[in-house]
């Protein structure tokens, strides 16, 4: 009787783990890692455990093992702003600094959609807890007057 053959295929392969530093580093979430390498989230969490990959409390990211960077440096929420908004084309940032903050139009949680401003209004529970509802940027999830505030640099705060 012949033995049967098992085609193992390893699911850390090199490219997956330099797609789960790059997201790590990049500071997204294990889950939208997961989505990009097609793995589990669980598989991300206990990937990231065993690399010994560390975020520090105000976002940035660290190697804890003895490896060599190359000479790179961690991103910080700083840099990652200022990534976003290089990504900008410049008549968007003009239309931010422009732009008001809030019309008036609001939503409820169960009207958000991808043509919704998501930026919360008031304190989740109140009464008047809303969603602004303006119409977001184009691949932000706010709209231009919420994400000049959101992905304005620590200097201009």
């Amino acid at each position: 009787m012949p033995a049967q053959q098992t085609h193992y295929q390893p699911t850390w392969t090199t490219e997956r783990i330099a797609l789960l530093k790059n997201g790590f580093e990049a500071g997204l979430s294990c889950r939208e890692i997961a989505a990009r390498i097609g793995v589990s989230r669980n598989a991300v969490i206990g990937k990231i455990s065993r690399l010994k990959l560390v975020r520090d409390k105000a976002g940035a990211t660290r190697i804890t093992k003895k490896e060599p960077t190359n000479g790179r440096r961690s991103r910080t929420p700083a840099k990652l702003r200022q990534i976003i908004l290089k990504a900008l084309p410049a008549d968007r940032l003009v239309a931010m600094e422009e732009a008001q903050i809030h019309n008036g139009h609001t939503c409820s949680l169960f009207e958000l959609s991808k043509e919704t401003c998501r930026w919360p209004i008031s304190t989740p529970g109140a009464a008047d807890f809303c969603f602004c509802g303006n119409p977001p940027i184009e691949g932000l999830p706010y709209c231009a007057g919420h994400s000049r505030l959101a992905y304005r640099l620590g200097s201009q705060r």
